[in-house]
């Protein structure tokens, strides 16, 4: 295959097998030269190029008939080392080559710093390696090992590296049976034992180590798994592993959800995974502040929280559950009542089961099942563009009548039925979907009584005008409902607009150094049209920063005050008009970057407050330098002169 050959030549790329150990003594080493006999019983060429038996007496043992390769001496601190000899190994080119400790740091004077190194110049040669690695040597794992066990790993090894591995091997123990090991002496020597057990080889020490190894090597499992099913595309869910996903809307019910999922995922010992879908048009449909809260709670749950994109949810729910090997899927139940459910067709929930297949789907009720509101037909205007859209939809189909009724012998009924549709298009772009439904009910009465023979009359006498005019009829409230979805549609994209805009302009005020808090709260306040804006100390109510227009309004009795709070310490005060809903979400983006600029200035302060240490420093480290120096040649000469005395060489008087 295409991986086995080393980049720009034709050598085939050794394979690598690496067996990983939950902790030292489990006994990696042992089960390495146990492989190493295995392939030469078969007729393998198999040679030892380091091993490290640290006076274990059974690993000595199992050296037995195999080939060791000479070491190389080099000199480092007056002290002498041995390390593997790259060029030995090299050289004699044997099918296999065990090399112990991957992780190990070279003594300076060879090729590579880091044996694992060494280890690929050897598998770009065609060699195959066998090695063994425990799991605090892993780069990802070597900051929480050290605050488990306490002690520094300063020996680590990528963990790419080890994840390149063609074989991969858990070594592992009970801790019990470790310590059991370890009391009989074939870990470490006798006198090593009695502080190896109480320090480091601790049972809860060992559990957690173990945990770890465990988990890494479920992940590294669950990577070849994955890239097997996409080499074979498979797409059908393998439950190996229970993954239970939770579809989150920013809806009130969302906490509920995520609890019930929790339990679910704990009960089964699987992960939890929430995702929420979001609009491809960037048009927001879920408050950003609930979803970020739902966010917080799945997070304290150990659970891990995605964002995906798609106009039709229960396509992209199915497939990012599919994506993921998910067993289980939670949603909630409609929040529509039933005339709605009616009018609406089926809903997410019921169109995810219908397409589920092997996924199972669990529909939780709620107190808010059943709450949500009748469908809007129309977007909402002011209270003077409504009435005027219902006062034209009234009037527009009697002024119509009135001016085809005087060229009712130059047009014919096509062509009046589509000039009444043109009015119901005018209708519902004044007034939306509502008044456009009555100007095409009177439009429709008034066609059939004054242009459909017989005229005057509310009867058709010919079976292909009542067709005409029920296709009137559906056609300017089909029509209507479109214009009136498209301006919906551009006025959810202005107001994005508008909040990317303001959005952008507060990242740039945040950027403006000492002056941001002051400029974050002026532009607060003007964004949202308040008259004051107050950044109060949750603690104590102490005012950090103030606001107010230059003008205030003198309707005292009429103002009202939004709280949002700021981070954990502080709250933001806005007093003026009622704020809708649609600018909560813009308002949760202020009190962040309110919380930002708070941090920096506490840090500034800090800053600040350690810059005359910082001086003293400098002052004692320069008084220093100066008096070392001033010292440093009578001592020099001290030195040689008891050096002198104390030679051998040389007799004094």
């Amino acid at each position: 295959m295409a991986r086995d050959l080393t980049p720009g030549s034709g050598i085939r790329r050794g394979r690598l097998r690496v067996y990983l150990g939950s902790a030292p003594g489990v006994g990696k080493t042992y089960r390495m030269l146990d492989e190493a006999r295995r392939r030469q019983g078969r007729g393998a060429d198999v040679v030892v190029g380091y091993i490290e038996c640290h006076g274990r007496r059974h690993t000595e043992a199992m050296l037995t008939g195999l080939e060791a390769l000479p070491r190389v001496h080099r000199s480092y601190r007056d002290a002498e080392f041995e390390e593997m000899d790259v060029d030995a190994v090299l050289a004699r080119r044997p099918a296999v080559v065990l090399v112990d400790e991957l992780a190990h740091t070279n003594i300076p004077g060879g090729r590579h710093a880091k044996r694992w190194q060494d280890v690929e110049e050897l598998l770009a040669a065609g060699i195959d390696v066998i090695t063994t690695v425990n799991v605090q040597h892993l780069e990802s794992l070597n900051d929480v090992v050290q605050k488990i066990t306490g002690v520094p790993q300063r020996e680590t090894v990528p963990d790419e590296v080890v994840r390149r591995a063609d074989q991969l091997e858990l070594v592992d123990m009970a801790p019990q049976a470790l310590r059991r090991r370890m009391a009989h002496g074939n870990v470490y020597k006798a006198e090593k034992v009695d502080a190896a057990l109480s320090n480091y080889f601790r049972v809860g020490n060992l559990t957690a180590l173990r945990e770890l190894a465990l988990l890494w090597v479920a992940g590294r499992v669950d990577e070849g798994l994955r890239d097997y099913r996409a080499s074979h595309k498979i797409d059908r869910v393998w439950e190996t592993r229970e993954r239970v996903v939770v579809a989150l809307t920013g809806g009130p019910e969302g906490e509920t959800l995520v609890r019930r999922a929790a339990r679910i995922a704990v009960a089964a010992g699987g992960e939890l995974l929430a995702v929420h879908v979001s609009r491809s048009d960037g048009l927001a449909g879920a408050s950003s502040g609930a979803l970020a809260q739902q966010r917080q709670l799945v997070e304290s749950l150990g659970g891990s929280y995605h964002v995906v994109v798609g106009d039709d949810v229960p396509t992209a729910l199915l497939a990012f559950a599919r994506a993921h090997d998910a067993t289980q899927l939670v949603l909630g139940t409609s929040r529509r009542g039933r005339i709605n459910r009616f009018l609406t067709g089926p809903g997410t929930g019921q169109t995810t089961v219908d397409a589920s297949e092997d996924i199972d789907v669990h529909m939780v009720t709620h107190e808010f099942t059943g709450r949500g509101r009748l469908p809007s037909l129309g977007r909402r205007h002011s209270r003077r563009r409504t009435i005027a859209g219902y006062l034209a939809g009234f009037v527009l189909p009697w002024l119509l009548t009135a001016v085809l009724s005087q060229a009712h012998d130059t047009i014919n009924l096509t062509t009046d039925a589509l000039i009444f549709q043109l009015g119901v298009v005018v209708v519902a772009l004044l007034g939306g979907a509502m008044s456009a439904l009555l100007a095409a009910f009177i439009a429709s009465v008034l066609l059939n009584y004054y242009f459909i023979p017989p005229v005057h009359s509310l009867t058709i006498g010919e079976t292909n005008n009542i067709v005409a005019l029920v296709v009137f009829a559906a056609i300017a409230l089909a029509v209507s409902t479109v214009v009136d979805h498209a301006g919906r549609l551009t006025s959810r994209a202005a107001r994005a607009t508008a909040e990317a805009e303001t959005l952008s302009t507060l990242a740039g005020s945040v950027l403006r150094g000492a002056d941001a808090l002051p400029a974050l709260l002026e532009k607060s306040r003007t964004a949202f049209g308040m008259q004051t804006v107050t950044l109060l100390s949750r603690s104590d109510g102490e005012v950090l920063a103030h606001c107010e227009a230059e003008h205030p309004d003198d309707g005292e009795g009429q103002r009202e005050t939004t709280e949002v709070p700021v981070g954990a310490d502080a709250v933001l005060v806005l007093t003026g008009r009622r704020l809708p809903a649609a600018d909560q979400r813009v308002l949760t983006a202020f009190a962040a970057h309110v919380a930002a600029a708070l941090e920096r200035d506490r840090l500034a302060v800090v800053a600040a407050e350690v810059e005359p240490i910082k001086a003293a420093d400098r002052m004692r480290t320069a008084l220093l330098a100066a008096v070392s120096h001033d010292l440093r040649t009578p001592l020099a000469a001290a030195r040689a002169s008891v050096g002198s005395l104390r030679s051998p060489d040389v007799e004094f008087s």
